[in-house]
C-alpha cells in the first residue's frame, strides 16, 4: 500500500472519530439488559422532566478519591444526570464538586446539607478510614432539595426523580388519617408518612370535630382503627365519597394473640355494615396459608433450652400478585391474623379487583380457638383455596359520582409503633401505591417499586435450585472453552492458507 494511501485513510479514520464524538456529545442512549430495567428511565421520570416549567440545578458533592468500590456509583449518577438533562431539553443542569479540594468546598457541601460519610478502606494489610462525599443538592429558584448519600441502583433514580417532583409541585394534595378511633398516629406510620411526603402533605382528620372532610383533601386513610366508629361520622364519609373522594381502609375485624394464645372474632366498631353497604362481606374465619411466615418459639431439651423456628400458617404471605398499578413491582408482603373479603354484586356499575389473595394452599380456621404452635398441619387444613385479602372497588358506590374504595384485611401491616420498629419495604410500597392509585397520581408508582427486592431459592424446586446453582458455575467455563476453541480454529484457518499460499 502507497504512503499517501496510507495517510489519507489514517485522515479519513481521524475524521469519522471526530465526528462520531460530536455526534455522541448530542446523543446518548444505553442498552439495558436488566430484568427489571434499572438502567432505563422510567415513564414516571420522562412525564416529569418532559413537563418542567422551569431550570433545575443540581450539586452533586462527590469526592474525587473515591475507594474502587465507590467510584462506579460516581459515574452512575453522572450518566442518570447527563440522561435527565437530554429528557428535560435543557431544565436539567448539573455539576460535580469535589469538596476534598479545599476547606471553603468543603464547608460549602455542609452548610448546603451534606455531610461526609467515613469508609473503611483496606490497604497493605491495614484499615484506614476515608472521608468522602457522595451527596447532591437539587434546586429550583429559593427552594432546594437535599439527598444526602446518593445511593447505588435503582434508588438512585427514585431519590433524584422524587426530589425533582417534589420541588416542581407547587401545592401539594393533602392525604388525611382519620383519628379518634385507636388508630396509629403519624409517627407511628413513619414509613408510610415519609413516602407520602414527597407528593403530598399528609395530616390527621377527626370527624367529630369537622363536619366534613375537606374539599382538598384527595385520599380519606383509616388504618387499624380499634373503637367504635359513629354513624354521624361515616355518614360524612360517604358524604366525601359521594363527591368523588377516595377511601384507603385497612382494617381486621379478627383478634389474634400470640402472647395468650386466643383466636377469636373482634367486636364489629360499624365498619363491617359500612362495607356491606358497598357490597363488600368481611369473612368471621382467620385464613391460614401453607405459604406464610415462621414464629419463633422456646423448647426444651432435657437441661437445655433453646429457640426454634416453626411455620405458623395463621401469617400468610403473598407473593404473587395480579397486573394493576398498586402491585406493580412487589415481591412478598405478609398480613398476620387476616380474613378474607367477598364481593357481592347486585349490578354491573361496580368493579372488583382482588389485589392480593392467599396461595392455592389455603383454608378457614373457626373461632374462637386457641393457638396451637406446635400442631401439625396437613393438606386437609387447606382446601378452601385462594382468599382475597386486599381489594379495590371502583364505581358508583355512594349517590351518582364515581369513587375508589381500597380495602385491606388487615391494620397492622403498615404500623411501625412505638417505639417504631422497620417493616418491609413492600407493606409501604404497597399501601403508598394504593393511596397514588386512589388520588389519581399515579406518576411514581412504577419507580417505586422498580427494583427486585426479594427472590427467594427456597421457593424454586429442588431441581430448578440445582440447575441454578451448577449453571452459574458451569456456563461461563464452557464460554470460556467455547472462545478459545473458536479462536483456534480461526488460527488453524489462517495457518493453513499461510501454508497453501493463499495470502
Amino acid at each position: 500500500m502507497k504512503k499517501n494511501t496510507v495517510i489519507i485513510r489514517l485522515m479519513v479514520f481521524a475524521l469519522i472519530l471526530v465526528v462520531l464524538n460530536m455526534i455522541s456529545s448530542k446523543l446518548y442512549f444505553r442498552l439495558d439488559f436488566t430484568e427489571d430495567q434499572r438502567y432505563t428511565l422510567s415513564k414516571a421520570t420522562n412525564d416529569i422532566l418532559t413537563n418542567l416549567e422551569d431550570v433545575i440545578t443540581v450539586k452533586a458533592y462527590f469526592s474525587e478519591d473515591l475507594p474502587t468500590q465507590l467510584i462506579s456509583n460516581r459515574q452512575d449518577f453522572e450518566d442518570l444526570l447527563l440522561e435527565y438533562e437530554n429528557r428535560s431539553e435543557g431544565n436539567i443542569v448539573y455539576e460535580f464538586i469535589s469538596p476534598n479540594e479545599s476547606e471553603e468546598l468543603e464547608t460549602q457541601a455542609q452548610q448546603n446539607g451534606i455531610q461526609p460519610i467515613i469508609i473503611n478502606v483496606s490497604e497493605k494489610d491495614q484499615v484506614q478510614q476515608l472521608k468522602a462525599y457522595m451527596g447532591a443538592v437539587i434546586m429550583m429558584g429559593d427552594r432546594k432539595e437535599i439527598i444526602p448519600v446518593v445511593q447505588p441502583g435503582v434508588d438512585m433514580e427514585y431519590g433524584l426523580t422524587t426530589s425533582i417532583k417534589k420541588l416542581s409541585v407547587v401545592e401539594k394534595p393533602k392525604i388525611a388519617l382519620l383519628q379518634g378511633h385507636g388508630e396509629p398516629t403519624i409517627q407511628e406510620v413513619a414509613q408510610l408518612a415519609q413516602q407520602l411526603s414527597v407528593l403530598y402533605e399528609v395530616e390527621t382528620l377527626n370527624l367529630l370535630e369537622k363536619t366534613e372532610v375537606p374539599s382538598n383533601v384527595k385520599t380519606l386513610a383509616i388504618i387499624n382503627p380499634g373503637d367504635t366508629i359513629s354513624s354521624l361520622e361515616l355518614s360524612r364519609i360517604d358524604a366525601f365519597m359521594g363527591k368523588g373522594g377516595a377511601v384507603f381502609l385497612a382494617y381486621s375485624n379478627m383478634n389474634g394473640d400470640l402472647q395468650t394464645g386466643r383466636l377469636s372474632k373482634g367486636n364489629d366498631i360499624g365498619l363491617e355494615n359500612w362495607l356491606a353497604g358497598k357490597r363488600i362481606a368481611m369473612g368471621s374465619q382467620f385464613v391460614v396459608d401453607d405459604q406464610c411466615n415462621p414464629v419463633w418459639i422456646q423448647q426444651n431439651n432435657g437441661v437445655f433450652s433453646y429457640r426454634s423456628q416453626v411455620k405458623f400458617p395463621y401469617f400468610p404471605v403473598v407473593n404473587s400478585f395480579p397486573e394493576h398499578p398498586t402491585t406493580n413491582g412487589l415481591e412478598s408482603i405478609a398480613l398476620p391474623f387476616v380474613s378474607a373479603l367477598n364481593f357481592q354484586p347486585v349490578d354491573s356499575t361496580l368493579i372488583f379487583t382482588p389485589l392480593m389473595t392467599s396461595s392455592e394452599r389455603s383454608g378457614l380456621a373457626p373461632t374462637p380457638s386457641g393457638i396451637d404452635i406446635q400442631k401439625q398441619w396437613g393438606p386437609s387444613d387447606y382446601q378452601s383455596g385462594p382468599q382475597t385479602l386486599a381489594a379495590a372497588v371502583e364505581g358508583t358506590l355512594v349517590g351518582n359520582m364515581s369513587s375508589k374504595l381500597i380495602v385491606i384485611a388487615n391494620g397492622q401491616f403498615i404500623i411501625n409503633g412505638n417505639p417504631p420498629q422497620q417493616i418491609s419495604e413492600d407493606n409501604v410500597n404497597f399501601a403508598s401505591n394504593t393511596i397514588d392509585w386512589l388520588s389519581d397520581d399515579t406518576g411514581l408508582i412504577d419507580l417505586r417499586t422498580k427494583g427486585i427486592t426479594n427472590r427467594p431459592l427456597e421457593t424454586l424446586e429442588d431441581a430448578t435450585r440445582e440447575m441454578l446453582k451448577y449453571g452459574n458455575v458451569v456456563i461461563p467455563i464452557l464460554l470460556v472453552f467455547l472462545y478459545a476453541f473458536v479462536r483456534r480454529q480461526q488460527h488453524m484457518s489462517r495457518k493453513q492458507q499461510w501454508m497453501e499460499g493463499n495470502y
